[in-house]
């Protein structure tokens, strides 16, 4: 089994002390950051959004910056988190036009950065197939997008075996990234169904021993 990695979503994270957070989960082995971005049209809450992400970049933390694009007009935006120092821009399935999506990969793919595609719980992952051997990374949603701290829905276990198995079908690269209501039992049940990449927010910035909360994913 390949290395699973941790994502550390900074929306839970204190941000009067986001400098030490961050630190924080660096000294725990993680190697990505996860930045939850919310318009409060596709989804009720505001988060944050460009200058966040590019004051970090400018930071020593060599991480790789996972933005989550949970707004209703991703293409608009796309350059703008490029510019700003995004690594890996996913955007979500249900915000665009189908027509559009291979046009979204390409213009991501264009400026050397890495591309995924989100779905909503409800949201068939079949309806993936066709971009699957143009993504590098499928963002499966284990809770409803909009808020952290919420429960695991296990329906998302199917949609990561399914993934895994035609990522294995038809010799394909992308990552299967899981986000919601991770804690050290979700985590496994995400990891044997394929999982490569497990978002955690409050069970790690919450813990009074982050690097024991990392390790308890990743085992």
């Amino acid at each position: 089994m390949s290395k699973v990695e941790i994502a550390p979503s900074i929306l839970s994270a204190d941000f009067k002390f986001l400098d030490k957070d961050i630190k924080d989960i660096i000294k725990a082995g993680v190697s990505y950051l996860h930045f939850d971005v919310m318009d409060g049209n596709f989804v009720d809450n505001i988060s944050f959004g460009i200058p966040v992400l590019k004051s970090l970049k400018e930071g020593d933390y060599h991480l790789v910056f996972d933005v989550h694009l949970m707004i209703i007009d991703p293409k608009k935006y796309l350059l703008d988190f490029i510019n700003a120092g995004a690594d890996i821009i996913t955007f979500h399935y249900e915000t665009v036009n189908a027509k559009e999506i291979n046009s979204l990969i390409e213009l991501v793919h264009r400026y050397h950065k890495h591309v995924g595609i989100s779905i909503k719980p409800n949201t068939d992952v079949k309806v993936l197939d066709p971009f699957l051997d143009e993504l590098d990374l499928v963002l499966v949603m284990s809770v409803e997008p909009g808020f952290g701290g919420q429960k695991f829905m296990e329906p998302a276990l199917d949609k990561i075996s399914y993934l895994a198995n035609y990522k294995k079908k038809h010799n394909l690269n992308y990552i299967i990234e899981v986000d919601g209501g991770i804690n050290e039992l979700t985590s496994k049940e995400c990891i044997i169904a394929g999982a490569n990449v497990l978002v955690a927010g409050s069970y790690i910035f919450k813990s009074n021993d982050r690097e024991a909360a990392v390790r308890s994913l990743m085992q």
